[in-house]
């Protein structure tokens, strides 16, 4: 029977936040960024495995309490310079050491979402466990989109019908995953693309506006928002 693992590529230095310490140790509602998006994975009773993969020189990990989440998280420090190297790098950890097979299920999450809820876990894994390939969490885009030419000015308006805004976990075997990583261009921002080259079609799956990227510093104070909320009602 096929595992449910879950991967967070944590290796990054989080440069567009403008700071020296990296993105996923911000301090987001008194925690760490990254430990909002560990407790919603670790605590999915069908999530047998949570891997965390740090920069080979992370020096910031061992500075908090991760106890809460021991028989369940693994920690691998093996990423790479980029988030494709780091998950690639991560699978082919987790292979080597027998810890996951070819068929077993891959959920990618970035660190810096930390307002994946359960709900969207649980909607994930219901709507991909029997599917042919996988997918990922997504929402349509709701905004009118513009075109600019290179002075910054409108150049057309396009159609925002049928357009999808890409979300995390996204959720693929083990075998298609590295395959398609390992023949994925440099350029390429998230997993379910390096499928997509070889052909295959993700299923898209209802994510929701919470489950946003911090990026920036003024979407801190959104998420900050958020988990109050969320923590609050536990």
């Amino acid at each position: 029977m096929a595992e449910f693992i879950a991967l967070i590529p944590a290796a990054g230095s989080g440069s567009r936040m403008g700071e020296d310490l990296p993105k996923q140790y911000r301090l987001l509602a008194g925690k760490p960024m990254i430990y909002h998006a560990l407790h919603t994975l670790c605590s999915t009773e069908r999530i047998g495995t949570v891997c965390v993969v740090l920069a080979p020189d992370d020096t910031e990990w061992k500075r908090y309490d991760w106890s809460e989440f021991v028989g369940k998280i693994k920690v691998l420090n093996c990423g790479g310079a980029t988030r494709a190297e780091s998950v690639t790098n991560g699978l082919k950890a987790l292979h080597a050491a027998n810890h996951v097979q070819d068929h077993d299920w891959i959920l990618v999450h970035d660190a810096a979402r930390p307002g994946l809820s359960h709900a969207l876990v649980e909607r994930l894994l219901d709507q991909l466990t029997d599917d042919e390939v996988g997918g990922l969490l997504a929402v349509p885009l709701a905004d009118t989109l513009k075109r600019a030419d290179k002075a910054g000015r409108v150049q057309r308006t396009e159609s925002r019908e049928y357009l999808w805004q890409a979300q995390t976990p996204q959720m693929f075997r083990t075998k298609l995953l590295l395959e398609a990583l390992g023949k994925a261009h440099a350029g390429i921002t998230d997993d379910a693309s390096a499928v997509e080259a070889l052909g295959y079609s993700p299923k898209l799956v209802m994510g929701d506006a919470y489950n946003f990227k911090v990026t920036y510093p003024q979407d801190l104070k959104l998420a900050e928002l958020i988990l109050q909320e969320r923590i609050a009602t536990r």
